[in-house]
């Protein structure tokens, strides 16, 4: 078994975290730099984004041909980590979510067509997506539970009534991927479809307020009263909704894994700075036995945590749909990141408290980690299902399987 990267990845690596060090870190301190929803302010954004297409690191996921970087998972693993050392950083190299997900399913179900209307502007950053699934009493870690219908005008239209809540982004989007209800089949009774935000017959009702930090464009609750959708604009077959859903977010779940193990070893970076400075009765307090075990507890889980994101990724490059090695990351990374920020907090006090670093910042943002694509329970549930059926091939080295 060989954990070390390919040298043309970790060189790539490298110089995304010196990018992150030298340009991205040093604007966290300062309130100019954030917009009023604490993510970095638009004309800050702006900048960043052109100096990350000048140095080659922008849309790493998509392939060269698009003008990404053509990275495989393993890859992506590697570098989205590195971003996510920044609170900013995901959003100016193009890969935050929802875009992140939403381009990487586009690239691979969308027609030719479809990519140079819908994707290609994604990629470019010219305008922001958002993929709106959840439904208030409904689809959320079930898909199935989708309310919205679609239902045909013609033979070359849709007309779509429901609502949708909780869609990220949708505030700043222009291009959208929209689940509605084509039939009452258990299996096929979802199909997806593109709609751009100058259409009439939907609207935004509210932005929803969160507690922790917001992505640009919020999360917000869309009302859907006789938008129409040309079938040209429908992705895939009529009821291949829950294919189209299935694809998108087994992999999206994998590149927040990504990010938050940035985020958690940035917060063990800062925590250490700390307590392998400040002396309490005679001591650093990184010499105090109680702070090391602390401080390794926290450190070891976030180390499971990217091995298990390693090898999902690998498993996702082989041509696996890495289900159960997805949901074990998903659980155990999202409990890493409230550990090690949770860590860092209580380790820098009252300073970790305040906004004097940007522990605060990340510790209100991580605990949507267990509950955004699928909650922690959901995923506990997948793996016993597949224990169930598997037996003690649950377990079993070698190869990739689907």
């Amino acid at each position: 078994m060989d954990f070390s990267l390919p040298p043309e990845i970790d060189a790539l690596r490298l110089r995304i975290r010196r990018f992150v060090d030298e340009r991205l870190i040093p604007l966290e301190s300062d309130r100019a730099n954030y917009d009023e929803h604490d993510n970095i302010a638009p004309h800050v954004l702006a900048e960043m984004r052109k100096q990350a297409k000048a140095e080659g690191i922008w849309a790493l996921q998509m392939p060269k041909a698009l003008g990404g970087g053509g990275l495989p998972r393993i890859g992506m693993a590697a570098c989205y980590e590195e971003m996510n050392r920044s609170i900013f950083g995901p959003v100016v190299f193009n890969s935050a979510a929802p875009d992140d997900g939403n381009m990487m399913i586009l690239e691979k179900v969308g027609t030719e067509a479809q990519k140079q209307r819908w994707l290609m502007p994604i990629i470019a950053g010219a305008v922001q997506s958002a993929f709106a699934m959840t439904e208030p009493g409904g689809a959320g870690s079930d898909p199935s539970l989708t309310y919205t219908r679609a239902e045909p005008v013609g033979n070359d239209r849709w007309r779509i009534t429901g609502r949708k809540w909780f869609i990220t982004g949708a505030g700043n989007a222009k291009h959208f991927i929209l689940m509605a209800r084509t039939s009452d089949d258990e299996r096929k009774g979802l199909t997806a479809f593109l709609f751009h935000a100058d259409s009439p017959g939907w609207e935004i009702v509210r932005r929803i307020p969160i507690m922790g930090p917001e992505e640009h464009g919020g999360h917000c609750e869309l009302v859907f009263d006789g938008l129409e959708i040309p079938d040209e604009d429908r992705l895939l077959g009529i009821g291949d909704g829950l294919k189209v859903t299935q694809m998108r977010l087994g992999v999206a779940r994998l590149t927040h894994c990504m990010r938050w193990l940035g985020l958690s070893k940035r917060s063990l970076e800062i925590a250490m700075a700390h307590v392998g400075e400040r002396q309490s009765f005679g001591k650093t307090l990184l010499d105090r036995e109680s702070v090391q075990g602390l401080i390794g507890q926290a450190a070891m889980e976030v180390q499971i945590g990217r091995l298990l994101t390693m090898h999902a990724a690998w498993m996702l490059d082989q041509g696996s749909f890495a289900r159960k090695e997805v949901s074990m990351a998903k659980i155990v990374v999202a409990d890493a990141l409230q550990k090690s920020v949770d860590t860092a907090l209580q380790l820098l006090g009252a300073r970790g408290y305040s906004k004097d670093t940007v522990i605060e910042w990340i510790y209100r943002y991580a605990r949507q980690a267990r509950l955004v694509d699928g909650a922690s329970e959901v995923h506990r549930m997948v793996l016993a299902n597949f224990l169930r059926s598997e037996g003690s091939d649950f377990f079993a080295w070698g190869s990739a399987h689907g």
